[in-house]
């Protein structure tokens, strides 16, 4: 029954992180139609008609959905990348081209497995965590699989065999070892805070309130590590205002300037689930994962239902607020951006940490 219950786990929370990956590319191409005053994808099955009584019933909904876009965007742009040509540049390998995108998409959708989507209930006698794997060290599996993630888009822009993907793969390696460094300081002073590494444990530790009134979040009591996890997360993520790896004003599109057809969805499904992922990571650490302020949820499947659509609705409200945020900052220069990784996040997470560990020893 054990693996039966795995398996469930495995393909619920698979289809939960493709899910919020659809859903940043949707909110994508109609958000940016919203804040720059377009219309955005709304053809396709907009015009639906039909004489077949049996298919009547639903023209009204695949009517509302081409409106919306869905339909362009999750169906429509992923069968075209079926059939476009899979090109591979001259004088490279088949193998590592194919590769690259496997290892920069694999390591997002693997951190999954780690991420608590619900609060814990009892069915059949079994008591469930609707987590993949439950060990204790999860941030520090996550920031294995963020390492390995580097390697996918460096990978890339090499055997692109082209001046432009290398130079996007060279900046996207030291962009992320960079900003992880203040990723990486600000997670501690949350370690330190919560006196765990275990994402189930973090979001037990902010029940309650401090002060009587206020939740007992991790943004209240640490608005810093707050700041610097998000800034330093999204350029992780290599979204703009952080997007210097791709910059197709300077590079064309980045290391990923060769790929096309379906290795280059992966890139972008890769890109967008990793937008998930860091939201799930924010809710979890700041925001209480699935706690409301005064309520209990029962020890049910309906608490656990009810626990999980609050975590998803935190989700993506950081979803839609990170697509906005690129949408409306411009590209920082190269310079800048080593700039505020190294002389500003870094020293500002140490200091926060040290005071973090001062005050938790005082205490």
């Amino acid at each position: 029954m054990e693996w039966i219950i795995l398996i469930i786990k495995v393909v619920v929370i698979f289809h939960i992180a493709q899910g919020l990956g659809a859903l940043c590319v949707w909110i994508e191409r109609k958000g940016s139609a919203l804040i720059q005053d377009r219309i955005g994808a709304n053809r396709a099955g907009a015009f639906l008609h039909t004489d077949s009584l049996l298919l009547k019933p639903v023209v009204g909904g695949v009517k509302v959905l081409g409106i919306l876009g869905v339909i362009n965007t999750l169906l429509c742009d992923a069968v075209k990348a079926l059939f476009k040509e899979d090109f591979v540049p001259k004088g490279t390998s088949n193998f590592i081209h194919s590769l690259a995108p496997f290892m920069a998409v694999f390591p997002v959708f693997m951190a999954f497995a780690v991420i608590p989507f619900a609060p814990d209930f009892e069915i059949a006698g079994y008591r469930i965590r609707s987590q993949v794997a439950e060990i204790d060290a999860g941030i520090l599996f996550i920031f294995a699989m963020a390492s390995l993630a580097v390697y996918g888009v460096t990978i890339a822009g090499w055997c692109g065999n082209n001046k432009f993907s290398l130079l996007g793969g060279l900046r996207s390696a030291a962009q992320m070892i960079s900003y992880e460094l203040a990723l990486g300081l600000s997670i501690v002073a949350m370690v330190v805070l919560y006196g765990t590494f275990d994402l189930y444990a973090m979001i037990e530790a902010q029940e309650g309130t401090i002060l009587g009134f206020l939740p007992a979040w991790g943004i209240f009591t640490q608005p810093i590590a707050f700041v610097l996890f998000f800034v330093a997360g999204m350029a992780e993520t290599k979204r703009a205002p952080f997007d210097l790896p791709e910059s197709e004003s300077e590079l064309v599109a980045g290391y990923f300037t060769e790929y096309s057809g379906m290795k280059f969805l992966l890139f972008w499904l890769g890109e967008f689930a990793e937008i998930g992922l860091l939201s799930a990571l924010v809710v979890i650490m700041f925001f209480g994962g699935w706690d409301l302020p005064f309520v209990e949820y029962p020890e049910t499947w309906v608490g656990a239902l009810i626990g999980h659509v609050v975590l998803m609705a935190k989700i993506g409200f950081f979803c839609v607020l990170q697509i906005v945020i690129r949408w409306t900052l411009p590209r920082f220069r190269y310079d800048q951006l080593m700039r505020l990784g190294w002389k500003y996040l870094l020293p500002i997470a140490l200091v926060n940490l040290v005071f973090t560990g001062a005050l938790k020893l005082l205490a």
